[in-house]
């Protein structure tokens, strides 16, 4: 499975490429930042990355894109930039039949780190760590990218394979779909 990354940002859009393996092994492929100049009309940055986007779908071809999902902040105005910028990472990804998921910062910093509240070098130096680079990925968007992309090769399959399984109970019938609930999965 390859995962295209998107940690959304209208100045600066990290982008990272993995492909997952047997046994949930991380291979590098690319790793990257967009910028867009501020002095730009917000419509023009937000062409800009569309554009962007769109050459990295049809350069690396992901069976997934993983956005990360915007979350309050005091600074409105950041909040809206990053939100616009989440917006066209969906909208590229869905124009290119890719499946799109979203992961929360938390969930991102648990499954890199094993804290929800992990810092930004922290999550920088298990990337690096996990990836097996010699150094580590430069801007911290880039770093946060990767990150993501861990997070859904790891967290993502094992959600998507439960949803899976659950739907699957459900289609056979209310005997399978009694015994998966006793389980504690919500329906």
């Amino acid at each position: 499975m390859r995962v295209l990354a998107v940690d959304p940002g209208l100045t600066r859009c990290g982008l990272g490429v993995l492909d997952v393996g047997a046994g949930r092994r991380l291979k590098l492929v690319a790793v990257g930042v967009l910028r867009t100049p501020a002095e730009l009309e917000t419509s023009q940055r937000l062409l800009t990355l569309e554009r962007e986007l769109t050459a990295w779908v049809q350069l690396h071809r992901p069976d997934v894109v993983a956005v990360e999902r915007v979350f309050s902040q005091h600074n409105v105005r950041t909040v809206m930039g990053t939100a616009q910028a989440a917006a066209v990472a969906l909208l590229v990804a869905a124009r290119a039949g890719c499946q799109v998921v979203g992961h929360t910062p938390s969930e991102v910093k648990a499954a890199v780190t094993g804290s929800g509240r992990a810092d930004k070098a922290q999550v920088t130096a298990m990337v690096t760590q996990l990836l097996g680079l010699s150094a580590p990925p430069r801007p911290a968007d880039a770093a946060d990218a990767l990150a993501l992309a861990i997070c859904h090769a790891w967290r993502g399959v094992a959600s998507q394979r439960l949803e899976r399984a659950v739907a699957a109970a459900r289609a056979a019938g209310p005997t399978t779909t009694r015994s998966v609930a006793t389980l504690g999965v919500r329906r």
